[in-house]
């Protein structure tokens, strides 16, 4: 735990710390506004509920600006159950579709299963049986891409499934 969040403190932009140091002025900035208004209540009450929702709203508005400033695509292009060893071949292409180069990239690989049934079809995807992570630290530039292939072993199921990928690029 400790070493992610030291990971997640080292990898933040200048984006980043302007978004939260926003979120943190505004923060305080409403409450002791609401301090200075103490006499009229309901603004005062009215004040402090903005900035606890300002608060809280901060990891939706990090997620929304990842999302929008480092835009890519993820493309499995192979999926291969090898035949000989118990291992899942993986290969695809991530591409950069934003104006931001990225420095590295952590991709994600969920493996779930599939049901005759179409409704659990929709959530499966959410809850994968297994799950694995790939980092590509090679920058990739705007526009550009760069292929991967990741080895799953062990890996042995008899049934069908499916695999989803996404990715976090900084």
């Amino acid at each position: 735990m400790k070493t992610q969040m030291l990971h997640f403190i080292d990898t933040l932009s200048l984006y980043d710390y302007l978004l939260f140091g926003g979120i943190l002025f505004f923060f305080f900035f409403f409450l002791i506004l609401a301090v200075l208004l103490h006499h009229k209540l309901a603004l005062a009450i009215t004040l402090i509920v903005t900035a606890f929702i300002l608060l809280v709203s901060a990891p939706l508005s990090y997620m929304a600006l990842h999302t929008a400033i480092y835009k890519h695509t993820v493309t499995l292009t192979t999926i291969q159950d090898l035949a000989f060893t118990e291992a899942l071949l993986i290969k695809g292409d991530i591409n950069n579709t934003s104006k931001e180069t990225f420095k590295e990239c952590t991709l994600t690989f969920g493996i779930s299963k599939v049901s005759s049934i179409g409704a659990l079809n929709k959530g499966y995807p959410y809850i994968p049986f297994r799950r694995q992570t790939l980092v590509l630290s090679n920058p990739i530039k705007p526009h550009q891409g760069e292929s991967f292939k990741l080895l799953i072993e062990p890996f042995k199921y008899s049934k069908k499934f499916s695999v989803t990928a996404w990715g976090q690029c900084r």
